[in-house]
């Protein structure tokens, strides 16, 4: 049984974009592996190996090599969504998954759940322009679940946070609901805190590669790639290797939207421009002080808005550099037409 386009993800903004390519007889595919220099594509002809960049979950047009099983990505069309960090050590965009749905940020009940991580995440995830959702795995190894549930409710506001257990399949069924057919859903979260053994569960088979735990109950990170594959019901769910860190690739708007708190109170600041720093009629600084704003998290809203800023000036920076290499070039080509 051939797959149609809407099974795989297409929708009207996809087929848009590939107007253009119809003419030229290329065939549209959607990223399931992403390789060196190559790809695996789904089409609703069957899969296809093809040379060429891409992400996986993108959408492409390729071109079908005549009697061959492989093809060349001549075209990535448009994203939809994109979940993104930014290059360690570079001011460059390192796009993890594309046209994501859902974005199931993973982390544990346990001694590995840590609300300054989880903003992060949230941060990265309101700008990719999927939806977020909270999920605590290994709750049959946490003394109170619940307890964590309310600790990532305070910080992950307005976003669903589900506890679960892919041994004993406690919470599972709550997930479902996001499982819809032609749908994608990533798992992202840091190393070792049980995507594997969650994706397998959702899977209904012994798939992806899981590690054992280590002597202190975490995980081991053991996805080394990243690839989309179909579950039962028809959804396609994309995990990725564990990140041991994550530097954002984001904006403040994407930091209001996790800091919906902070940011309210801002605004309710006396002056505009308040740096929330001392100054008379600061809403921040009596939160702070009458204890409803938790200053670890105004801390974690200050150093994330710091590193955005700092991305932000950096950015312009490599522009205005870009631009004298230009013009330097341009000047250079100048003085030999003249010569």
């Amino acid at each position: 049984m051939q797959d149609s386009l809407e099974a795989l993800g297409w929708s009207p903004f996809f087929a848009e974009a590939f107007v253009e390519y119809e003419p030229k007889g290329l065939i549209p595919g959607r990223v399931a592996v992403q390789e060196r220099g190559a790809v695996v594509l789904f089409t609703t002809a069957g899969m296809l190996s093809a040379s060429g960049h891409a992400v996986t979950g993108d959408w492409v047009a390729a071109e079908k090599l005549p009697g061959e099983e492989r093809g060349i990505v001549r075209a990535v069309l448009p994203r939809r969504t994109r979940f993104a960090r930014k290059e360690l050590w570079l001011t460059e965009e390192q796009v993890v998954a594309a046209n994501v749905d859902t974005v199931f940020l993973v982390t544990d009940c346990g001694p590995d759940f840590k609300p300054r991580r989880l903003e992060r995440y949230l941060t990265a995830a309101w700008d990719s322009g999927a939806a977020p959702v909270v999920v605590l795995t290994k709750s049959d190894l946490a003394a109170d679940p619940a307890a964590t549930v309310e600790e990532a409710e305070s910080v992950a506001f307005g976003v669903p946070v589900h506890a679960v257990s892919s041994v004993t399949g406690s919470g599972l069924d709550q997930l479902a609901t996001y499982l819809q057919p032609g749908t994608t859903i990533a798992l992202l979260g840091s190393s070792g805190v049980g995507k594997s053994t969650l994706a397998n569960r959702l899977l209904g088979e012994e798939r992806l590669a899981t590690g054992e735990l280590r002597r202190d109950g975490r995980g081991r990170h053991t996805t080394t790639h990243r690839e989309l594959v179909r579950l039962p019901g028809g959804a396609f769910l994309l995990d990725t290797p564990g990140m041991r860190e994550l530097q954002l690739w984001a904006d403040e708007e994407a930091l209001e939207e996790t800091f919906a708190d902070v940011a309210d109170l801002a605004r309710q600041c006396r002056f505009t421009d308040c740096n929330h720093a001392g100054e008379p009629g600061c809403a921040v600084g009596v939160a702070l002080v009458d204890g409803s704003l938790p200053r670890a998290r105004w801390e974690s809203y200050s150093k994330l808005q710091r590193e955005i800023q700092a991305l932000a000036i950096k950015q312009d920076a490599r522009l205005l550099s870009e631009a004298r290499k230009e013009r330097r070039r341009f000047a250079r080509s100048q003085r030999k037409t003249k010569w």
